[in-house]
């Protein structure tokens, strides 16, 4: 007689059967982990009735690591963290790819039970490069761009932006790593440049949860190539006759102008041709007037500026002209010469010529200033002469004399020292005035 699950006996007679194998609290528990190469995973394994028998972790080859607290593999890097009838927890430092598998978790009653722990390994992927920088694009041409990261177990994901703005990617491959176990991804993107674009940022990041809430990304400057622009500059701004004139030609691009070439309108012969960009005029006349053009060139093209020098004898304002738009014409205060540039190849239009008040040269502003100071110090000396004339007239006085009365009438000087004394006493004070 059999047993019966519940300890009845079946027909056939025998002992009861032990079916304490059958009781869940022997059975170990372990939980799956992930942990990024490099770091430490932490493996636990517990049971609930060990039934007086050990835990043990043996790793994916099924080497035994620990079996109770006593280490069986030499491998520093795993530690015991816990041992204890109920619990068996280890450590594993510095984890590798290779680390990878599933570990088992066992107690040795009987029958043997055992617990599964799957350890992943992320392989963190490397820093994403771009290629495809290295040489300057033309304006209007397509950049093709690609960026790869290798070392990522799972494969990582890469994008894109310039500046400020999410790219598009066209395409993304993934390829397995010699290893066997990491991959390297490679993305690429396309997208027409212009000048704009000459110095723009662009950047491959790459995701992946190894990085855990960081980014790894790569940035490069973009280098367009683009037509030269240029435009005159007179320095000094407003030139007159009889002084000397710099017009330089400021020309922009990349890669910037070289060469320049000065011409005059209605000359059969350049004027200048070289690397420099200015043209001098050591002494300006009157026949120094007329439409100066300059050529700027790079290897991206040729660009054209003119400027119209009209020469007198008073000072000079520009007045731009582009293309066809006329310029708007000076005020009654500007001076009557005029001088135009412009940054493209276009013709133009020359600039009406308006009546302005002349504004007086270097020598006439130090004969007025002269001027101002002599009749300032006239005005002091006649203010003065003012003041002092009514100062004496509101100051007049008086004084007393000692002459007698019957001195005049004296026939001799010693009858009037008589009459004077005598008299004295009892005359009256003569007065006199003065003014």
């Amino acid at each position: 007689m059999l047993a019966c699950p519940g300890g009845e006996a079946m027909p056939g007679g025998g002992p009861p059967a032990d079916l304490s194998f059958l009781r869940p609290e022997s059975q170990p528990t372990t939980s799956d982990e992930t942990v990024v190469a490099g770091g430490t995973v932490v493996l636990k394994c517990q049971v609930e009735d060990p039934d007086d028998s050990s835990l043990q972790w043996s790793n994916p080859a099924q080497q035994t690591l620990y079996f109770g607290e006593k280490r069986a593999l030499r491998d520093n890097r795993i530690q015991l963290e816990r041992s204890t009838p109920n619990e068996l927890t280890i450590s594993i430092s510095d984890v590798v790819l290779s680390d990878e598998g599933e570990y088992t978790c066992s107690i040795f009653t009987m029958p043997v039970r055992t617990a599964k722990a799957l350890v992943t390994v992320l392989g963190i992927p490397q820093k994403p490069q771009i290629f495809g920088h290295e040489q300057p694009i033309d304006e209007e041409k397509i950049a093709r761009l690609t960026c790869r990261s290798s070392g990522s177990k799972p494969a990582a994901q890469l994008r894109w932006k310039k500046g400020n703005k999410e790219l598009k990617a066209e395409g993304t491959e993934v390829v397995e790593d010699p290893n066997g176990k990491t991959f390297t991804v490679s993305s690429r993107v396309e997208f027409r440049v212009t000048k704009e674009d000459n110095d723009a940022e662009v950047t491959c990041t790459v995701d992946h949860e190894s990085l855990q809430n960081s980014e790894r990304s790569t940035t490069q400057k973009l280098q367009v190539h683009y037509k030269p622009t240029a435009k005159i500059e007179p320095h000094p701004l407003y030139p007159r006759e009889g002084e000397k004139l710099q017009l330089q030609c400021d020309g922009q691009g990349n890669p910037v102008p070289q060469e320049f070439l000065w011409e005059k309108e209605g000359s059969d012969a350049p004027l200048q041709l070289s690397s420099d960009s200015i043209l001098i005029f050591p002494f300006l006349n009157k026949s120094d007037s007329g439409t100066y053009v300059c050529t700027a060139t790079s290897s991206m093209g040729s660009v054209v500026a003119k400027y119209n020098l009209d020469v007198s004898d008073l000072p000079q304002l520009p007045t731009p002209h582009v293309h066809s738009t006329p310029a708007p014409p000076p005020g009654p205060s500007q001076p009557i010469s005029h001088a135009s540039s412009m940054a493209t190849a276009s013709s133009f239009t020359p600039a009406p010529v308006q009546d302005a008040s002349p504004v007086p040269s270097t020598s006439s502003t130090y004969h007025a200033v002269i001027g101002g100071v002599v009749a300032v110090i006239v005005f002091l000396l006649l203010s003065l002469l003012i003041v002092l004339g009514h100062y004496l007239i509101r100051h007049k006085g008086t004084y007393l004399t000692h002459e007698a009365k019957g001195s005049d009438d004296a026939p001799d000087a010693d009858t009037a020292i008589i009459n004077a004394e005598g008299g004295q006493a009892g005359g009256d004070d003569k007065k006199e005035y003065f003014i």
